[in-house]
């Protein structure tokens, strides 16, 4: 049994916010991490993730998680641990509610193919970047700033919850603290986002029937633990069933596993503040290692058998093909892009422009422009 709030010392103190770009006065019933996490919730870009492409597109399945679905699992399990490290709740709902909103279509093809594209303009598209540009510039719902006007910390963890900036780097994001690692509640949520997928994917993949539960058990010892319990206990259940319970089982694993690294880095360091959680040449959040060689085994498996079978190989290099050709006709026609109120020049704001599209809305610009195409285009 994990002991509850034993790295309070090591919660970030709303009251020691570095504040907001655009100063606000603060109403009396929500701390400026609630207020950032409720502007996240009302914002178009996080709506427009339950039309965004998680993994598995349409078609298979009606009950596959798409991006909204994968956020609010994140969230979900990023606030469980908060609560029992004894970190802030509301600082890590919001990170955890934030991580994917800059995510365009179609998965991770789609960031793929965004990237590949502004290489050729000397630019890349990294969505967690995208995510910072849209709650500074794009989300624009205020009368008195541009963007969210989100509170330093949560802007630093977009920018900083899956990778450090490095102490000599002098580039756009300078102003987020450059050698020094985000509060443990940052620091939370990479590897939360990934007990999120890799659980789900599993799920997901199951019932779409891209494997047996015997072959996962396999290929993922601490799997093949869990479904013998399972079948033990419940051995007139049907697969589905097994399923279930042996993946509530496995995100308990994963989640006990990450609240007990993290515990045991911190205590090994002897960390005792924020100020040292920052300085620490390392993150401190981390899987035990059985935990990680469990995580690691599930990245495995579903490299193996989901992710690169042909239909989702053949649906990736569809959408792909289709976001370079949307791209290129409106670098020709840029008439047929709304109005828009960026400064950027034009590959970037295309870029921003089909990053902002679902799956759907996506498709149906594709299908009215299509026509206009050039047979190059086409071909």
């Amino acid at each position: 049994m994990i002991r509850t709030g034993v790295l309070a010392q090591l919660r970030f103190p709303v009251e020691r916010s570095l504040g907001r770009r655009f100063p606000e006065s603060l109403p009396s019933f929500r701390n400026d991490f609630q207020r950032d996490r409720d502007r996240i919730v009302h914002s178009r870009a996080f709506r427009r993730l339950e039309a965004k492409t998680q993994v598995f597109p349409a078609g298979i399945s009606d009950h596959f998680r798409n991006r909204l679905t994968h956020t609010l699992e994140v969230a979900q399990l990023a606030r469980t641990a908060a609560r029992v490290l004894g970190v802030d709740e509301d600082f890590t709902e919001a990170l955890a509610l934030a991580h994917d909103i800059g995510h365009p279509p179609f998965a991770h093809s789609g960031e793929v193919a965004l990237n590949k594209i502004l290489a050729r303009f000397g630019e890349r598209f990294e969505h967690n970047l995208h995510s910072l540009r849209i709650v500074e510039s794009y989300e624009h719902r205020y009368a008195m700033y541009p963007g969210l006007n989100l509170s330093f910390e949560v802007r630093e963890g977009i920018v900083k919850h899956s990778r450090d900036l490095p102490a000599d780097y002098t580039g756009p994001l300078a102003e987020y603290l450059p050698g020094l690692r985000p509060p443990i509640e940052a620091q939370l949520i990479d590897l939360v986002d990934e007990i999120a997928y890799n659980t789900a994917d599993v799920d997901d993949a199951h019932e779409a029937g891209f494997f047996k539960l015997a072959e996962l058990a396999a290929a993922v010892p601490v799997a093949a633990e869990l479904l013998e319990e399972v079948e033990t206990n419940f051995p007139a259940a049907e697969e589905r069933i097994h399923l279930h319970e042996m993946q509530r089982r496995l995100i308990d694993h994963l989640m006990r596993g990450l609240m007990e690294g993290t515990i045991a880095a911190c205590q090994s360091a002897g960390v005792d503040s924020v100020d040292a959680v920052r300085a620490w040449p390392v993150r401190l959040v981390q899987f035990t290692a059985a935990a990680a060689e469990t995580s690691a085994a599930l990245k495995r498996f579903l490299h193996a058998r989901v992710y690169h079978t042909q239909i989702l190989v053949e649906e990736r290099d569809q959408s792909m093909q289709a976001i370079e050709r949307l791209f290129d006709f409106l670098l020709e026609n840029p008439d047929q892009m709304p109005e828009g109120h960026s400064s950027d020049a034009l590959p970037r704001r295309i870029s921003d422009y089909i990053a902002s599209m679902t799956d759907s809305y996506f498709r149906r610009v594709y299908s009215q422009m299509e026509p206009a195409f050039t047979p190059t285009l086409r071909s």
